[in-house]
């Protein structure tokens, strides 16, 4: 019997770096998506009620896109540091590129993960921030703080990604 270790050593590192750009790519883009969905459905109906709320509320909607493009960023770095290596790599070269490709599917996730946490809050503060200035209109400002410190979230994933990935994949030098 196999144990987990050796199916994931049989991964090529290529393939789990590459994972790592497409996570930090799609959550980020899903926590942007939910983020405007819970936004933009809260804000539709409450601007029947009080029409002057849509344009001051569409920084709750600003807030999200920038979380979808911190994953962006993220991936062209990442994107950057990937290199397809050749189908049998070399076993002097393997320690360094599976520590490089792991170090690039972390990062990867962490921005991913952290950019859907924040959208999600993005999108719950600014429902929420569309509700109470429809009712209440003085405390918009009150709450956008609020909105700011939670967008943080995405960019503190974004530096802490950065931060994470310092290696990039081995350049190796294949006989012809």
């Amino acid at each position: 019997m196999r144990s987990i270790t050796e199916y994931f050593m049989e991964i090529h590192p290529s393939h789990i770096a590459y994972l790592g750009v497409f996570s930090s790519l799609g959550f980020s883009i899903i926590g942007a998506g939910i983020g405007m969905y819970l936004t933009g459905s809260v804000l539709l109906g409450a601007s029947i009620f009080a029409p002057e709320i849509r344009s001051k509320n569409l920084v709750s909607i600003i807030f999200c896109e920038a979380v979808a493009i911190y994953g962006i960023i993220m991936a062209i770095l990442l994107h950057a540091k990937c290199k397809v290596l050749p189908d049998v790599i070399p076993e002097e070269y393997y320690p360094a590129a599976v520590t490089a490709a792991g170090s690039i599917f972390f990062g990867g996730l962490t921005v991913g993960i952290s950019n859907l946490v924040c959208g999600i809050g993005v999108g719950i503060i600014g429902s929420g921030c569309a509700l109470a200035d429809a009712q209440k209109p003085g405390i918009f400002i009150k709450v956008l703080i609020i909105e700011i410190f939670v967008s943080a979230i995405g960019l503190f994933g974004l530096i802490v990604g950065i931060v994470q990935t310092p290696w990039s994949l081995p350049t190796l030098v294949t006989p012809t």
